[in-house]
């Protein structure tokens, strides 16, 4: 027999999808669900801490439990993916873009293979298709790379922005490096993305290196786990003979 938060959080699910319970409807309170479920206040927190996972209910403190509207899905493009696909994938995006010159100190001297107190930029890009956001990125590239229109904070469409500008300035590439894992996110991350600390999300680390051996861009992504696909296309040796036939 299914546990009664389970059963709870079955028949509200039931109402979203059918549209009993709208996109952006607030739900009773906690206290007039528990009620009307005869549970206590505990146990319809944990029905409604399934549907928060899910990604179907928000709660916001001080206001209440709010359906949510449906999100625009994410797709990271990985396996060496242009600028160019990343735009045409996720061409409604728009993109806050915040600045900050610093020096490398703890975990970004071995991310970006310097020594401590070399000069970085980092672009912290808040990506968001109308007020919902999708996705977090922080971008470190050593200073001389920085292109100097960006370094003020502004917005801008994901074609003309952090990611297009940085791959023009770059010089030939060897190598890109990406790692892909699933875990809970900070409590920043929580907040910048507007999601429940309890819903996983997909990070990335992705390090590009020059021929010469030298990082020229690292950035650490996180897209939450209940809109994100992460697309990777590997060619075979057979297909890229066939295309230099």
């Amino acid at each position: 027999m299914a546990s009664r938060h389970r059963v709870i959080s079955d028949d509200l699910r039931t109402q979203i999808s059918t549209g009993r319970i709208k996109a952006g409807e607030c739900l009773p309170s906690e206290a007039e669900l528990a009620s009307r479920y005869t549970v206590s206040v505990p146990t319809l927190r944990s029905a409604l801490a399934v549907l928060q996972g899910e990604g179907l209910v928000d709660k916001i403190h001080g206001r209440g439990n709010f359906v949510r509207h449906p999100l625009h899905r994410v797709t990271y493009v990985g396996g060496a993916g242009t600028p160019d696909a990343q735009a045409a994938t996720n061409a409604a995006l728009r993109v806050n873009v915040r600045t900050t010159h610093l020096r490398a100190r703890g975990h970004l001297t071995a991310l970006m293979r310097v020594s401590a107190g070399s000069p970085l930029t980092e672009y912290v890009c808040l990506s968001h298709e109308g007020k919902s956001p999708h996705s977090l990125a922080h971008i470190y590239v050593p200073r001389g790379l920085a292109p100097t229109e960006l370094r003020e904070a502004g917005e801008s469409s994901w074609a003309g922005g952090v990611e297009a500008r940085l791959a023009e300035l770059r010089p030939s590439l060897a190598e890109i490096r990406e790692q892909v894992s699933a875990r809970l996110p900070t409590p920043e991350e929580a907040t910048a993305l507007r999601i429940s600390s309890a819903l996983a999300v997909l990070a990335i680390e992705r390090v590009i290196v020059d021929v010469t051996g030298r990082v020229v861009e690292a950035a650490l992504l996180v897209l939450p786990g209940d809109r994100a696909d992460a697309v990777f296309t590997t060619r075979t040796m057979t297909e890229e003979k066939g295309t230099e036939g």
